[in-house]
């Protein structure tokens, strides 16, 4: 691709994405997987109800590069819930979801970003990690494709695991607006 604005950290060269890499854009809430600079997949997603931002305690989407930090959650089945990044051996069910109505839901798998912006998305009250922003799985009664988390990537709860197999750790992420 010609000049993304791609920054110096990935492999020290201005424009050098890996081959693999993800872009999410807040404006028509899609997820691409890009693989040698081709689009190879598109997914719905739900991003931040607050909008686009990178303030702590927002509640919106923190735009800029990042990288996928840690994966978590391989081996686990689909629709595991996550608190804490820890699975609770629990599976998300309409019947669960019916007694514990107040709960924001984690299933399946957590890809969990860390910012590469420092002053926009990393350090101090921008840090992305440290705000806990994930790509992660929803249940199929949340709607996709419209702005409705707290500030990180909701996706089917299916679906988040096929881009988890295809997504090591340090793999970059652009969020656009």
């Amino acid at each position: 691709m010609a000049d993304r604005g791609v920054p110096d950290f990935f492999h020290g060269e201005k424009n050098a994405l890996p081959s693999k890499w993800l872009q999410v854009c807040l404006q028509t809430q899609k997820l691409h997987l890009f693989e040698q600079d081709a689009c190879v997949a598109t997914y719905a997603v739900s991003t931040g109800a607050a909008g686009a931002g990178c303030e702590q305690n927002s509640g919106c989407t923190p735009t800029g590069w990042h990288v996928v930090r840690a994966r978590i959650g391989d081996g686990q089945p689909p629709g595991s819930v996550f608190v804490g990044r820890r699975p609770t051996g629990e599976i998300w069910t309409p019947e669960l979801a019916e007694r514990e109505a107040e709960r924001d839901w984690i299933l399946s798998r957590i890809l969990w970003l860390s910012g590469c912006e420092p002053g926009h998305n990393r350090l101090g009250d921008v840090d992305t990690m440290r705000r806990f922003i994930y790509i992660h799985g929803t249940p199929p009664d949340q709607p996709l494709g419209v702005p409705l988390s707290h500030g990180c990537i909701r996706m089917d709860m299916h679906e988040v695991i096929e881009v988890f197999d295809w997504t090591p750790v340090g793999t970059p992420v652009e969020i656009v607006p």
